[in-house]
């Protein structure tokens, strides 16, 4: 396939994506969101498990950030890496946050710094398949976007009729869209860059995958399901060093 008509189709898919995903119903955020599994408090730590999981986002990203000034690289790309790894340090500061009292109102300081991960991975995913500046062009956009995505959604629980639409698109389109630009561009000579972001996708699927087994998971083996969804979206961030 041709440059330009690689670039027509990944704009009319995520044209289409929007479409499907407005003429959905709003989607309000459900209160058994923050019902999970272990609650068990720990030297003086509500929910203990689940806050003291997001240590490893805090770490990978302060590695990140040593590793981006040992690099010798295209500033484009610089400030991409940077925004993803800040976005992983303030995952791990919102999320232990979040889980310390889990409610509406904290789940936004969790959520806001993933949005900031998921478009600044995206944006490194242009950068380095298609174009350096698009990249970097994309970037703060997506993050503002990610961000405002947030925002929207709190501001209308607020108003009785919360829409998560524009979250969950920003959330999950990337997963799809992510593999498709790295199959559509694959460059030989870039193999472990493609692979790397092809992992950081993977593990983040299988987050999501023991998000939604909680309990289950709890129930057989004594670590809940969400506690283990920390650590892979940690595993994930880490193919991103």
């Amino acid at each position: 396939m041709k440059k330009n008509k690689k670039i027509l189709f990944l704009l009319a898919l995520t044209l289409v994506a929007i479409t499907i995903v407005f003429f959905l119903p709003a989607i309000p955020q459900s209160l058994a969101f923050h019902d999970f599994a272990d609650g068990r408090p720990g030297w003086g730590i509500p929910n203990i498990a689940n806050v003291i999981s997001n240590l490893p986002f805090f770490i990978i990203g302060i590695y990140g950030f040593v590793l981006l000034t040992r690099r010798v690289i295209s500033r484009a790309v610089f400030y991409t890496y940077a925004m993803l790894f800040l976005g992983v340090i303030l995952t791990g500061l919102g999320s232990a946050y979040y889980h310390s009292s889990p409610n509406n109102d904290s789940l936004v300081w969790d959520r806001m710094p993933m949005t900031i991960v998921f478009m600044a991975v995206l944006s490194a995913t242009v950068a380095e398949s298609i174009n350096q500046s698009l990249g970097a062009g994309l970037l703060l956009p997506l993050v503002i976007l990610g961000v405002f995505s947030v925002l929207w959604w709190h501001y209308t629980e607020g108003t009785g009729h919360g829409d998560l639409r524009l979250f969950y698109l920003l959330q999950f389109y990337p997963m799809l869209l992510i593999p498709l630009i790295l199959a559509l561009y694959y460059d030989p000579a870039r193999k472990g860059v493609v692979l790397s972001l092809g992992w950081v996708v993977f593990w983040y699927a299988i987050a999501k995958i023991f998000e939604q087994l909680d309990k289950p998971v709890y129930g057989y083996l004594g670590i809940s399901g969400h506690t283990l969804k920390h650590l892979a979206a940690a595993v994930s961030t880490w193919f991103a060093l």
